[in-house]
């Protein structure tokens, strides 16, 4: 139905054109004078402009988008370069070139940057760059290139859209914290200028060796004397490895929730131990234990697609979610929502002796409720730690986090 108005259209354009033309060179020949004759003249030439158009074709237009890169990190800056390429030197008066974007980038997007009015002339390549400032994070598309051009008089018009389908995906953006571990079942997680060190004297007792041991768990006097390989055991409360579990409910917050869950996720991961990932929304992500730069990159990839849509509560996740019934380490749920029901939750864990911090997120100078205050006394004593965490303040709201 589009196609048929738009060629109706087309056709309804050139006609009237050819009539007007009709119509001044009649009104010249039979009126006479220097009046009609000039209007005739003066017209000729957009008239005749008008006409070549109608029969120049878009078609002969190719386009290339070029990007720095395919992944970026939230509000930095993203800049694209666009470049027309024709093989016939038609002189177009004007060019109207939109690189059309997807909803949330068109939203970041200010003031139509990537919409531009151009001069080509008879130019056969044409080239234009635009930037958006801030990009907001998740994963973003660049459809087609919109082409516009018409004459003087706007009676023929001409519009192309070249398909050009691209996606960049903007992880979220964190801060740099460092995650210290030492003493950690007395200090928990805080900032800190001193790196992770396992210590030896948690070592509880050796046992055979299995696979998937780390290869400095293994002790070699003990492997020497059995003639068989066995690794250290360690108490249970001593692994650095940890699930982050993400609220993933709608609230205004979860831009910050996401940001420090990046932010804990890199500096845990940085210490060579082994972090895990549970997030509950329409689209479900569950990241079993990894190390190193392969878990950072999985993390931060389901980061940058995480939204709050999630259709259950967050206490519900931790009750039925069957993939935290695998899991014997310690949980780190990341909220902006602290009620009794998730306090709950949480002491099921904490019942079979595997330790639990909450981190609830606040907005820059938003104050603690005396109920949350009541609810953190009540989660202290089924051995669960509760820590505030204001946004863009995330080392200061880690500093002196304890286990009690």
């Amino acid at each position: 139905m589009g196609d048929t108005f738009r060629l109706v259209k087309y056709f309804w354009k050139l006609f009237t054109l050819l009539l007007l033309m009709i119509i001044t060179f009649s009104y010249a020949m039979f009126q006479g004078g220097f009046v009609s004759w000039f209007l005739l003249y003066s017209f000729v030439p957009f008239s005749l402009y008008a006409l070549l158009l109608a029969f120049y074709s878009l078609e002969d237009f190719t386009v290339e988008r070029s990007l720095t890169r395919w992944d970026y990190y939230a509000n930095e800056a993203l800049t694209v370069k666009v470049t027309l390429k024709r093989n016939k030197p038609f002189p177009l008066l004007f060019l109207i070139v939109e690189d059309c974007l997807g909803e949330s980038l068109e939203n970041a997007a200010h003031e139509n940057q990537h919409k531009v009015f151009l001069f080509p002339g008879f130019r056969k390549v044409i080239t234009y760059e635009y930037q958006i400032a801030s990009l907001p994070r998740g994963e973003h598309e660049l459809q087609a290139v919109r082409l516009f051009t018409s004459d003087l008089l706007g009676l023929i018009e001409k519009e192309k859209h070249l398909k050009l389908k691209e996606s960049i995906l903007v992880h979220p953006a964190y801060e740099k914290l460092i995650f210290e571990s030492g003493n950690y079942y007395e200090q928990g997680i805080r900032a800190s200028n001193n790196r992770i060190q396992r210590e030896a004297s948690m070592v509880a007792g050796i046992r055979e060796y299995q696979p998937g041991d780390r290869f400095s768990w293994i002790n070699w006097k003990a492997s020497a004397r059995r003639n068989g390989m066995v690794t250290k055991e360690f108490e249970q409360l001593q692994s650095d490895d940890m699930l982050l579990i993400m609220d993933c409910t709608k609230d205004h917050r979860f831009e910050t929730i996401v940001s420090f869950t990046a932010s804990l996720g890199q500096a845990i991961l940085q210490t060579d131990a082994h972090v895990g990932f549970l997030a509950v929304g329409v689209e479900r992500a569950a990241i079993p234990l990894h190390s190193g730069a392969d878990g950072r990159q999985m993390l931060f990839y389901y980061l940058a697609k995480a939204k709050d849509d999630s259709p259950i509560p967050f206490d519900r996740v931790l009750s039925t979610d069957s993939f935290l019934q695998q899991q014997q380490i310690s949980y780190v749920l990341v909220t902006a929502k602290l009620t009794s029901s998730l306090i709950e939750s949480a002491s099921k864990f904490t019942a079979r002796r595997f330790p639990v911090t909450i981190f609830v997120i606040k907005d820059l100078g938003e104050a603690i409720a005396s109920a949350e205050l009541a609810l953190k006394s009540r989660a202290k004593n089924y051995g669960i730690e509760i820590t505030f965490i204001y946004k863009e303040q995330f080392s200061a709201g880690l500093m002196g986090v304890s286990r009690g």
